[in-house]
């Protein structure tokens, strides 16, 4: 098992990032599907549970078997590899767990992450996870703005460092050490365990994972702030109703859309199931 924490920081504030995490995530979901595959979405409800705690819980399905590398293909038998995610969203803590009906507890990828408004990345257990853990554990610090992205998927309209945000005034991020100076800002801590056990290819696969989550969630935050003002504004209950929106064209994208080959940045199960679903494998 590998345990990576990603600490992302962004020029806005803990609120707004709610939103934006969301819509862009609803987005990322339409360039998934098609052509028989993509994202399914089965729920999408308020819960609580006993212990108080309450939020959005969602549960999809992705069905992305032509996108998935070649070696694990060739293994996996018709109609294993789809992927299960259920996300409990008890905003500002949300937790994911990623499953495969075929490998069952030999295949996991578990996300906590908690938003801390006014933070620059400096708390060291922000998730308060056990020694055992921290051990185990590898800090990944996140820049939108200067960190590398592959240049197969650069954008300039996606760049930090070119945008500038006419609702807010925010942007380009141009300053070296904009993350030690910008206003206003907030860090998503992010907890990602990954397990993967096959024979012959665990630490292979597990590796592979986690560099490919590493890029999507550069990707991913680089088009949060870019998009800034198309969900600058929004309410939760906007949201809301664009994912109803949204379920309903998938439903039919998936049916009768063509595939679409692009990989979802988006930080739920959509990173994950990218996570196996790009081109071949490094």
């Amino acid at each position: 098992m590998l345990i990576k924490e990603f600490r992302v920081i962004n020029n806005c504030t803990e609120s707004e990032y709610q939103v934006g995490q969301l819509y862009a995530t609803a987005m990322a979901s339409k360039e998934q599907t098609g052509g028989g595959e993509g994202v399914e979405v089965l729920k999408n409800e308020p819960y609580e549970k006993e212990n108080g705690e309450k939020g959005q819980y969602t549960y999809k399905i992705f069905r992305l078997a032509s996108r998935v590398p070649g070696f694990v293909r060739a293994l996996a038998p018709a109609g294993a590899l789809d992927l299960y995610e259920e996300a409990w969203n008890a905003y500002p803590y949300c937790k994911t767990v990623l499953k495969n009906g075929y490998m069952k507890d030999n295949f996991s990828i578990v996300y906590e992450t908690l938003h801390v408004d006014g933070s620059r990345g400096e708390l060291e257990n922000a998730l308060k996870i056990s020694n055992g853990d921290l051990k185990k554990r590898e800090v990944v610090m996140i820049d939108v703005a200067n960190d590398k992205i592959d240049p197969k998927e650069y954008k300039p309209h996606e760049d930090p460092k070119l945008v500038h945000s006419i609702k807010t005034g925010r942007g380009p991020l141009t300053d070296p050490n904009w993350t030690q100076t910008c206003e206003p800002v907030m860090t998503c801590y992010k907890l990602v365990y990954i397990e993967f056990k096959w024979f012959g290819i665990q630490g292979k696969v597990e590796s592979f994972l986690a560099k490919t989550i590493h890029n999507l969630f550069i990707k991913f935050h680089r088009q949060l702030f870019c998009w800034m003002d198309q969900w600058y504004g929004m309410s939760i209950q906007d949201i809301r109703e664009l994912e109803e929106q949204i379920k309903k064209d998938l439903d039919v994208r998936r049916n009768e859309g063509p595939a679409i080959s692009v990989p979802s940045p988006s930080e739920s199960a959509s990173i994950a199931a990218s996570s196996i679903a790009t081109n071949g494998a490094k």
